[in-house]
């Protein structure tokens, strides 16, 4: 390992290409400068600088050890300011994993705040869906839930708490059959008809998916936009979100239809182990649980355009 005079006698030498250049760049006589040169030299027993030209290089040995060494001192101080940031509380890194159910854009100004605080803290975010969504926390592939759907899972510390509550709406292409049927739509009715789905992403356990009934055919798409887009163009029908429907509505490109069978909402949470509990898991907890959050979270982007 370099010391920082030597990276930096280097670099000069590198950087400047003559000896007194280098010694006034660095403060030190030409003389001083020579005689570190040659000691690094001894020290890794390889000629390290060229000095048969009228410029003073660094050999490819020297290069070599210049940037190897550049890039571990960089490696050493991204290690110790993580150090110090563990030793103080925070994570090293955060991954929030939230429901596809949830459009990521929205989570941006809450990033933002998040970086003003100049934490060190690295984030991860991903999508799961359904039971997907816990499973990611009890695998601990995931430091924070949000907008889980169903009831929190048994497993070991689990803290959670309410976000909100998720409003449904049946949806199809205005040029779907489905549209000038007399509503409230009969549930055999929708059977007779292909539903599109978003497909749970557990991994281990018995999968299920939104927007189908029992003994439906079906379209399975990896995402709750997938799904909006596959209705949209007539593909199939379903439940959908409200609030991610509200654009598509707007501008008749989706038609709500009641149904004598309505959707219960759905009660979303957040959910962490509270084994687990640094100050970034906290931040995002503060901001989360405030006030309007969750309809904020739930207001939906139009993203359809």
């Amino acid at each position: 390992m370099l010391s920082p005079n030597e990276l930096a006698l280097l670099e000069a030498i590198r950087d400047s290409g003559s000896l007194s250049r280098a010694a006034a760049k660095l403060g030190k006589a030409p003389s001083s400068v020579s005689h570190a040169a040659r000691q690094l030299e001894e020290r890794f027993d390889a000629l390290l600088f060229d000095r048969r030209r009228y410029r003073l290089q660094l050999t490819p040995a020297g290069q070599l050890l210049a940037g190897e060494a550049g890039r571990l001192m960089q490696d050493v101080a991204r290690l110790t300011q993580r150090v110090r940031q563990v030793a103080s509380g925070w994570e090293d890194r955060l991954h929030i994993v939230s429901d596809e159910i949830l459009e990521f854009e929205l989570m941006a100004p809450l990033i933002q705040d998040f970086d003003k605080l100049d934490s060190g803290v690295t984030l991860r975010f991903t999508h799961e869906v359904l039971g997907g969504t816990w499973e990611a926390l009890r695998e601990g592939r995931a430091d924070l839930i949000v907008g889980a759907t169903n009831e929190p899972q048994a497993m070991p510390n689990l803290q959670w708490a309410e976000l909100g509550v998720m409003e449904w709406l049946f949806a199809v292409s205005p040029r779907h059959p489905l549209a000038k049927a007399k509503a409230p739509l009969r549930q055999d009715q929708i059977q007779q008809h292909r539903a599109v789905v978003v497909a749970d992403t557990a991994r281990g356990a018995a999968l299920r998916g939104y927007g189908g009934v029992g003994g439906q055919a079906t379209l399975a798409v990896p995402s709750m936009r997938a799904k909006l887009l596959a209705q949209r163009e007539g593909l199939g029908v379903g439940w959908v979100p409200r609030h991610r429907a509200a654009s598509l509505l707007a501008r008749g490109e989706l038609v709500e239809k009641a149904t004598e069978t309505p959707r219960e909402p759905n009660l979303l949470y957040l959910a962490w182990r509270g084994d687990h509990e640094g100050r970034a898991l906290q931040w995002w907890l503060e901001q989360l649980r405030r006030p309007g959050m969750a309809s904020a979270l739930m207001r939906g982007v139009d993203a359809f355009r």
